[in-house]
């Protein structure tokens, strides 16, 4: 006596396909706004660490005036030796970079005296729009 046996093809039914799309797209509708906003909140912070009061260019800014009694005249002289700097005085820069951008690109704003610090500095990353004085601006001091 042969015995017939029926082969079932292996694979998904069009009912298991729909049923994790559908949990794919559920998970989604969770998970993409939490991400959706944190490379900006990044940038932020990036920005808000160099122009703070101890980041890397506020250090740099805070040895130089302990060595001349003065803020630098512009962040290049954070680098290259300013001609205001005596001869007998043994020059090194003060940071190594070359670059004084924000993680949009945009150049730093130093001011020297400050708008707000005028017996000191105002420095600020114009934000993501590329604009001084918008609402996104980073600065180094409270805006009101």
């Amino acid at each position: 006596m042969k015995r017939t046996t029926m082969y079932r093809r292996g694979g998904f039914t069009l009912l298991e396909v729909m049923l994790v799309i559908g949990i794919l797209a559920m998970l989604a509708v969770f998970v993409v706004p939490a991400f959706l906003g944190q490379r900006e909140k990044a940038n932020e912070g990036t920005a808000q660490s160099m122009v703070g009061p101890s980041g890397p260019v506020a250090t740099a800014l805070g040895l130089f005036f302990n060595d001349f009694g003065k803020y630098p005249e512009r962040l290049k002289d954070l680098i290259e030796k300013p001609d205001y700097v005596p001869e007998n005085f043994k020059w090194k820069p003060y940071m190594e970079t070359l670059e004084f951008k924000d993680p949009w690109g945009n150049e730093l704003v130093y001011l020297q005296p400050g708008k707000v610090h005028e017996d000191g500095y105002d420095l600020l990353s114009m934000g993501p729009d590329g604009k001084e004085g918008t609402d996104d601006d980073v600065t180094n001091f409270k805006k009101e």
